[in-house]
């Protein structure tokens, strides 16, 4: 059964830091391309930021680099997401995602190409 979890997430103050965690279950986690997808009330999904099999290669929403930084663990079959300076306009509920390719600049805010999605860590941002 593949699953992906997210943790991590919290009610923290403007400033703050936080970091999500996306443990991997039930497919080989190595081998895929593993992204974050954020969605706030009344709003669209939005492409966080994606990280790569093998060379670990990284993309981010263009206005969030700087900010946040993506890595993984394949030992631990894990992602990270590490969020600082974290601003109201962050809240939102945080989406793990994984897809069984290469993902290039391109193509990696496409929530059509991921085939397995977690059920989201929730980031509220308030002071």
């Amino acid at each position: 059964q593949v699953q992906l979890v997210e943790s991590g997430g919290g009610l923290v103050q403007p400033g703050s830091s936080l970091r999500l965690s996306c443990v991997g279950s039930g497919f080989t986690f190595e081998y895929y391309g593993i992204a974050w997808f954020r969605q706030a009330p009344g709003k669209e999904r939005e492409a966080v930021s994606c990280i790569n099999s093998g060379d670990s290669s990284t993309f981010y929403a263009t206005s969030l680099k700087g900010r946040f930084t993506i890595s993984r663990d394949n030992a631990k079959n894990t992602v990270y997401l590490s969020m600082n300076d974290l601003k109201p306009e962050d809240t939102a509920k945080y989406y793990c995602v994984a897809a069984p390719l290469r993902l290039t600049d391109s193509i990696w805010n496409l929530p059509s190409l991921y085939d397995y999605w977690g059920q989201g860590t929730q980031v509220s941002v308030s002071s």
